[in-house]
Order: structure tokens, then C-alpha cells, then sequence
């Protein structure tokens, strides 16, 4: 029996061995081809390398170059619609508030014919004053220049005073009022001019 168990280990022994051999073998070839390749590069046979790398670095830098310039087309292009959307929309409110200005014009001549201390005189004022202030706190202004030079890019002459009415050239009465908003002008003033 103590026979066969030794002869069982030195089996065991040889069979180890001879399966750790061609591990032990592949390990070497490793090795071997990691030293040839270190001496190829220091020895300056490893030129392929070093280009393959600046081709690379090349390759890399065109890349981002590329995906910075998206980028800023990107933020030119995000800028641009959001200043087309804020002139969109104060193109919007000021085609509305064109509308809207008869509605304060008739508001006006309904306080012209109701007298005063009425009940539908005081109704009509709140209102005319409310849309007013609604108006004013979306910018628009009346444009009134009674008594100053004509402007034509801010009234339309109508009609010419007599010379009695004010310096030659001026506005002596407004017949209808005109709005501006901010730069725009909505509507331009209905004016008489005094005569030369």
C-alpha cells in the first residue's frame, strides 16, 4: 500500500511537470517579444510607432476642431432663435395694440360728448384709465407734440393752421393722437400744421 501512494506521488509529480511546461514555455515567448519590441524602439527600428502616434494626435486635433466649431454654430444658432422669438413676439403685441387704439380713441370722444359728473362719464374714464395703464405698462406711449416743430416721421399733416394759430411749421392741434412703443411707432399723430 505505501507502495502504491508513492507511486501515485511521483505520477502526480511528472504529470504537474509536464503539464507547467508549455505554460512556462508561453511566459518565456511573452517575454521575449516585450524585450524585442523595447530594443526596437530605443534602438530607433520603432519609427512606425511614433508616427502611428502623430498620426493619431493629428487625427485628435482635427476632431476637436471640428466638435468646437459645432459647438459655436450651436450657440450662434440657440442665440439666433431666441432673439427671432423676442422679435416675434413684440411683433405680435404690437400688431395687437394696433387694434386696440380705435377702442381708446372712441373711448376718448365717449368722454368728449358725456357730461361731466354722470355716471356713464365716470364708468367711461375708469375704463379709458385702466386701458391706458395697461397699455403704458406694456410701453406704449401717446405721441403729442402740440405746439412743437412738425415731424414727419412721428405725425401726418392733415390739415394747415392759420398764422394766428403758432410759429410757422408747428403742430397747433392734434386730431388724433398717435402711440408709439419703445423705438416703433404704431401710429403716426393726425395733425394740423401752421402755414408759412
Amino acid at each position: 500500500m505505501r507502495m502504491n501512494s508513492e507511486t501515485m506521488g511521483e505520477d502526480m509529480a511528472k504529470k504537474t511537470k509536464h503539464e507547467a511546461a508549455p505554460a512556462e514555455d508561453t511566459l518565456r515567448q511573452a517575454q521575449d517579444q516585450a524585450a524585442e519590441q523595447t530594443e526596437a524602439v530605443e534602438s530607433g527600428r520603432g519609427q512606425p510607432l511614433s508616427e502611428e502616434l502623430l498620426k493619431a494626435e493629428r487625427k485628435a486635433e482635427e476632431y476637436l476642431q471640428m466638435a468646437q466649431r459645432v459647438q459655436a454654430d450651436f450657440d450662434n444658432y440657440r442665440r439666433r432663435n431666441r432673439q427671432v422669438a423676442a422679435d416675434s413676439f413684440d411683433d405680435g403685441a404690437r400688431a395687437f395694440i394696433k387694434t386696440i387704439l380705435p377702442v381708446c380713441d372712441n373711448l376718448e370722444r365717449a368722454l368728449k360728448e358725456a357730461p361731466e359728473g354722470d355716471a356713464l362719464h365716470e364708468g367711461v374714464t375708469l375704463v379709458q384709465r385702466q386701458l391706458a395703464d395697461a397699455l403704458a405698462q406694456r410701453g406704449v406711449e401717446p405721441v403729442s407734440r402740440l405746439g412743437e416743430p412738425f415731424d414727419p416721421n412721428l405725425e401726418h399733416a392733415v390739415a394747415q393752421g392759420g398764422t394766428d394759430e403758432g410759429e410757422p411749421g408747428t403742430v397747433c392741434e392734434v386730431l388724433v393722437k398717435g402711440y408709439r412703443m419703445g423705438d416703433h411707432i404704431l401710429r403716426h399723430a393726425m395733425v394740423r400744421v401752421v402755414g408759412n
